[in-house]
């Protein structure tokens, strides 16, 4: 069962419309789905989410201060990294802070910081952290996303109470990080956003105030990938690849 908890607040004025929310388990699934069964690639969803993010952060960054992408090792934080490189690529003063040394990093979000560095953009050495975050205008949180199991620990909690400690903007990827993305509760330290873009569908766990203003991604999955979940989505993007929400 899905709960329609958020409306689109489509940018043309026309009528609103009720968005299903899909539980952290849902989400997995429909990602598993997407991959498996219709040959999605990880990557073209990536793309996908890092173009929008990084659309919502020129929105915020007016002044072009400089953007620091705090990313995790997983999709969350590949997603955070393909963001990067699109904020590079429009001439924002972008760098990159990671919970792992580069070399530890797998997957997709190594082929996303490969690019990067192959273009120049600097990954902040774990000493320089405090300076850089001091120094941010834009912090955008690409730490953990729907994936949470248990209180964060570690450098990626060390990361997130920096974070909310700077003082800017922070815009979250999915959903803010050490938010449970059914529930919305916090078992250990978590972001608090001013932004977040959701992808695909949003989460139960939006619903809570530190999320801040909530957007929601089209990141390319095919309605008939919700329906093997029984979801039947209406068909509320019309000509947007981005839409603002609203809590009900």
């Amino acid at each position: 069962m899905t709960t329609s908890l958020f409306i689109t607040v489509p940018p043309d004025g026309s009528p609103g419309m009720p968005v299903p929310a899909v539980t952290g388990v849902q989400m997995r699934e429909i990602d598993r789905i997407a991959m498996n069964d219709f040959n999605l690639g990880i990557l073209q969803m990536m793309e996908n989410a890092g173009r929008s993010l990084a659309q919502i952060v020129m929105e915020v960054n007016v002044e072009r201060s400089h953007v620091l992408v705090a990313a995790g090792s997983g999709g969350n934080g590949g997603g955070g990294l393909c963001a990067a490189r699109h904020l590079h690529n429009h001439g924002q003063q972008v760098a990159i802070l990671l919970t792992r040394p580069p070399g530890e990093l797998t997957g997709a979000a190594a082929s996303q910081l490969a690019v990067l560095q192959s273009a120049g953009v600097t990954v902040i050495p774990e000493e320089d952290i405090s300076d850089a975050l001091a120094q941010a205008g834009t912090i955008v949180d690409a730490l953990i996303g729907y994936s949470l199991s248990g209180p964060p620990t570690g450098r990626t909690a060390d990361l997130i109470g920096q974070i909310n400690a700077a003082g800017c903007p922070v815009l979250s990827l999915d959903l803010p990080s050490g938010l449970d993305a059914t529930t919305g509760s916090a078992p250990g330290v978590s972001i608090r956003a001013r932004r977040t873009l959701t992808l695909a569908l949003p989460k139960p766990g939006l619903t809570t105030p530190s999320a801040g203003q909530l957007f929601l991604a089209d990141i390319g999955i095919p309605p008939e990938v919700y329906l093997r979940l029984g979801i039947r989505l209406p068909s509320f993007w019309g000509r947007y690849h981005i839409l603002p929400l609203q809590r009900v």
